[in-house]
């Protein structure tokens, strides 16, 4: 019973979260596909610079999407018995965090708009801002588990 409950609760986290994310999606689509007029009728709005997809974001992207390839490859590792590689997997994940971390840090100094300009800058700042306090929230429960791990406080 306590199993089925702790699945159950962290399907409902999961469930909530992706509803969170997909309301952010969701005024950024409803904006972009249909701008007002009090936003200059356009997208981005009026006197909006749009931050490049092809540079600082896909190299977040390609970040991230590595750190998901290295916590599987610990995670698999765990399971396989095979510590060393698991703490090799899990410490590359948690620099992989870190460097997205600051990385997105660098792109909110250097973003040519701010969060009160319009919705375009309160979309962009309300869910790359949740995304990226997730990855913090992961980045310290990865390091909680390398130090479970180096304890041995895991088995196969």
């Amino acid at each position: 019973a306590v199993q089925q409950g702790l699945r159950m609760g962290m399907i409902l986290f999961i469930v909530s979260e992706i509803m969170f994310f997909f309301a952010f999606f969701w005024a950024f689509f409803t904006s972009s596909l249909s701008p007002v007029f009090n936003i200059g009728g356009v997208w981005p709005p009026a006197g909006i610079e749009a931050i490049s997809p092809w540079g600082l974001p896909l190299l977040n992207t390609i970040i991230l999407l590595s750190s998901g390839a290295s916590v599987t490859w610990a995670h698999h590792a765990i399971v396989g018995g095979f510590k060393k590689d698991a703490l090799l997997g899990l410490v590359i994940t948690i620099i992989f965090a870190v460097i997205f971390t600051g990385l997105q840090g660098f792109e909110y100094v250097n973003a040519p708009f701010a969060m009160s300009d319009s919705v375009y800058g309160s979309v962009f700042f309300m869910a790359t801002g949740f995304h990226g306090f997730h990855v913090i929230i992961g980045t310290i429960f990865l390091f909680v588990c390398a130090l479970r791990l180096y304890l041995d406080h895991f088995s196969r």
